[in-house]
């Protein structure tokens, strides 16, 4: 990588995003192509700089709703990523997140500064830019971690769905498979799921109950 001149004196704080989906039975994560060297044509996790009279946290829904359109989502915290040398242009110091949201309907867009976004699937990912490749990893993992004690998973389906849907998006995330019987036995325990009064075409054809969930709020819960 060429040696690039400095642009900030002193660090200064980023915050980048690690935007999860479920897709094309893969879990996947929102990427933006890089147009400036010497990144150009590699991917990155949407990111920006966090401006002198706002908070992290704030910093974080503004990059999210100005690069790729979305807003209303779930959206944590991750971790701080300093290394020294991550960054070409100068001591950036980056507060990492990772946001959670439904594929159904989802109409992405990002501004002119990128070439372009794209979902990707956590296990075929492009070169990416910077230490994306850590900040994304630590997410997947932080993710799957969180699935076992939280009610976070709403986060990833539609309104409506089956405990078959439900069940797919835990196997997906954890890349596991899970027994069907006592998945549904302790889900439907918790009553966390409201049943509809709808049904639709499931395994074999069957018809499957819709549920949803009671709350859309996170809650700390032994879903595993």
């Amino acid at each position: 990588m060429p040696k690039i001149q400095p642009k900030y004196k002193f660090a200064v704080i980023a915050a980048d995003i690690v935007i999860f989906t479920v897709k094309d039975g893969k879990l996947q994560v929102l990427l933006i192509k890089m147009k400036k060297k010497p990144f150009l044509d590699m991917w990155a996790a949407p990111g920006g700089l966090v401006r002198p009279l706002e908070s992290v946290d704030n910093a974080a829904r503004r990059i999210l709703k100005e690069k790729t359109g979305v807003t209303d989502v779930f959206l944590e915290q991750l971790y701080t990523f300093g290394r020294v040398d991550r960054d070409p242009f100068g001591r950036v110091v980056s507060v990492a997140y990772y946001a959670l949201i439904p594929n159904a309907g989802l109409k992405l867009k990002t501004s002119a500064e990128y070439g372009g976004v794209e979902w990707h699937p956590v296990d075929k990912l492009p070169e990416l830019a910077y230490d994306h490749q850590e900040i994304i990893g630590c997410a997947v993992k932080r993710l799957r971690v969180k699935l076992e004690y939280t009610n976070v998973v709403y986060s990833l389906l539609p309104e409506e769905f089956t405990l078959g849907d439900m069940q797919k998006t835990y196997e997906i995330i954890l890349d596991r498979e899970l027994d069907k019987r006592n998945f549904r036995k302790k889900i439907l325990a918790l009553k966390i799921l409201k049943a509809t009064e709808k049904k639709t075409i499931g395994e074999a054809n069957r018809p499957a109950a819709l549920y949803r969930f009671l709350s859309h709020r996170p809650e700390n819960i032994e879903i595993l």
